[in-house]
């Protein structure tokens, strides 16, 4: 699982999130590999995976509030534990 440490422009779709991958997060989105992503104002992640037949985007949105403990980085991309993203999505520090 890779996350994206900086914001994604989340008009783009599922071809647009794939280039982002191969561009700025120099990884292959058929790989299998799980990329998350974040918007600007810290209240969506979406994530793109692949599964052999096709892509999957998924999205979690907040009722209220933003994902406080993103982590920021000078890398583009962090690798993350399914723990660590499991803490993130819950509004906990990783």
């Amino acid at each position: 699982m890779l996350l994206a440490t900086q914001p994604a422009d989340f008009r783009q779709g599922i071809d647009g999130l794939a280039a982002l991958c191969r561009s700025r997060l120099l990884g292959e989105p058929r790989s299998g590999v799980l990329f998350v992503f974040i918007n600007r104002s810290k209240t969506m992640i979406r994530t793109l995976a692949y599964d052999g037949s096709g892509f999957w985007l998924m999205t979690k949105r907040l009722s209220a509030g933003t994902f406080p403990y993103w982590p920021s980085s000078c890398e583009a991309v962090s690798p993350l534990a399914p723990k660590h993203l499991r803490q993130l999505l819950s509004g906990e520090p990783a």
